[in-house]
């Protein structure tokens, strides 16, 4: 009770501060020159979120790359060893195994999800009111679950007790009920299916959101751009592929950029499945343990610094597609 107390007065406290700068911002502002306040009235409502940005993004990131040439002591002293920390991880098969995991995430994962979000979005939308509210309420649910709460459910439908046992693991009991031995799901490294399963967690979590997103846009499309391709004669999947899904794709790419840099900086869920063992590892759990386990500073930075240079080139990339998308409107 306690804890709520102290969050309820946080946000209280947040609300009405930022409210009372905001104010005294403006009346500050207000009491200027004309020119001059018409100069700075913006800078009154963007400038302290230039100010958090900078504090609490842009500063961390230079803070980052600096340290990961460096080397930290047991005393907190730092040492300049220029690209050695870069030159232990590269040099490292599992860190190169971790690449891979990655690459997998992304590769794997957006394409999934969108694709399932389309199909979903596309069948809740044609199944009548009632039944969409349901179907679209059903998916959507686990939206609402942290990563950390998706891994503790499926931990139990992976779990495994030796065979001859009553199987708790729904996933093993299907299995058994088969005809299957109990399989330990999550240490099964041939074909990296270990990592597909740690995937399909993300995949639940994340195709509500695909497909609200792509149901959206498929509503949005014009009725008569259908109406015209059916007195053309097209099936329905003509009129799919031909006609709606050319003008949903920018919504669709936006979805698959979101969920490939979700993808690309996964961590709760690995750490709480398996904690990075049986070949699982991604750069994130790498960060994670280097930093707060081991203790190497500079090898947990340039982990960081690999998976910033990774994720930049998307999110550039995004902001040129929503600015682009923005023009065409």
């Amino acid at each position: 009770m306690k804890d709520f107390l102290v969050a309820i007065q946080a946000i209280v406290v947040g609300v009405v501060s930022t409210m009372l700068l905001f104010w005294l911002g403006n009346k500050i502002v207000e009491a200027l020159p004309s020119k001059i306040r018409k100069t700075l009235q913006p800078w009154v409502f963007i400038g302290p979120v230039v100010v958090l940005i900078s504090l609490f993004l842009i500063y961390p990131t230079l803070q980052s790359i600096w340290l990961s040439f460096m080397e930290e002591e047991i005393d907190g002293s730092t040492t300049w060893v220029g690209l050695q920390n870069y030159k232990d991880i590269f040099g490292d098969a599992n860190f190169r195994t971790m690449l891979v995991n990655n690459l997998m995430w992304i590769t794997i994962v957006p394409i999934i999800v969108v694709s399932l979000g389309v199909v979903i979005a596309q069948f809740a939308n044609n199944v009548g009111p009632k039944r969409e509210k349901f179907f679209k309420s059903a998916i959507f649910m686990p939206m609402a679950i942290s990563f950390v709460s998706a891994a503790t459910i499926w931990r139990l439908i992976y779990s495994y007790i030796p065979e001859g046992q009553s199987q708790t693991g729904l996933l093993n009991a299907l299995w058994v009920g088969f005809g299957g031995t109990p399989q330990t799901w999550l240490q099964l490294e041939g074909f990296k299916l270990n990592n597909i399963f740690l995937m399909i967690i993300f995949i639940w979590l994340n195709v509500g959101f695909a497909m609200v997103l792509m149901s959206a846009a498929i509503k949005a499309v014009p009725e008569d751009t259908i109406e015209a391709g059916r007195m053309d004669g097209a099936s329905p999947t003509q009129l799919f592929f031909r006609i709606i899904l050319p003008q949903i794709w920018g919504t669709a790419l936006s979805v698959f950029i979101t969920v490939l840099i979700g993808s690309m900086k996964i961590f709760d869920i690995v750490l709480a499945m398996t904690g990075g063992n049986y070949h699982t590892n991604v750069l994130a759990q790498n960060f994670y343990n280097e930093y707060f386990i081991y203790g190497n500073t500079g090898k947990a930075m340039a982990t960081v610094v690999v998976l910033i240079a990774l994720i930049a080139p998307v999110m550039t990339y995004q902001v040129r597609h929503y600015r682009k998308m923005d023009m065409l409107r």
